[in-house]
């Protein structure tokens, strides 16, 4: 893969059977914040880190004892939306069965599967913070400059809309106070 792109683990997503527990662990004992959760509780976000919105993602999803695979997603922050749109571009090319590019706002993605069948997404931050979970389909053939008018012009119309420099504020501020618990 060209050096541009270089990858970097971001975050991983996770089936869980109870909700409320894992977040009561991931929070209690290893000091993350809740960033965002559904209102309905089926994921939860959560970071210790105000330059990413969610370093673990908690999905409703495994009941017990089932097989389920325990990684709903593998997510690598690729930097610029020009790279994102360079997976995008490779990943067709290579025939990929599942892709799927969205924007959520806060970041413009394109989730797609490897050969086994397991979830992976390539994404870049967008300048905006919006509360999450969002996500509605891209065409990533579009220019840069049409992605970040349309995506600002959307997020702009959403409830909870902030610079995502604010947005960082914030986070910091929850989880300088979960340190010090």
């Amino acid at each position: 893969m060209p050096q541009e792109l270089s990858p970097r683990l971001s975050h991983v997503g996770i089936f869980v059977t109870d909700v409320p527990k894992m977040r009561e662990f991931y929070t209690q004992v290893l000091g993350f914040v809740i960033s965002d959760a559904a209102e309905d509780g089926r994921i939860t976000f959560m970071s210790r880190n105000p330059s990413d919105h969610h370093q673990v993602v908690l999905v409703r999803g495994r009941g017990p004892g089932d097989e389920k695979p325990l990684v709903q997603q593998v997510s690598f922050n690729v930097g610029t939306l020009e790279n994102v749109k360079r997976v995008y571009q490779r990943v067709k090319k290579a025939g990929c069965k599942v892709i799927d590019p969205r924007c959520h706002g806060n970041a413009w993605s394109v989730y797609f599967t490897d050969p086994e069948g397991n979830r992976i997404e390539m994404f870049c931050d967008t300048p905006w913070y919006v509360p999450q979970p969002l996500g509605f389909e891209i065409d990533l053939t579009k220019s840069d400059e049409e992605l970040y008018r349309e995506t600002e012009a959307f997020c702009r119309s959403r409830p909870g809309f902030k610079p995502m420099e604010e947005w960082r504020a914030e986070i910091s501020k929850k989880i300088a106070a979960q340190l010090e618990a």
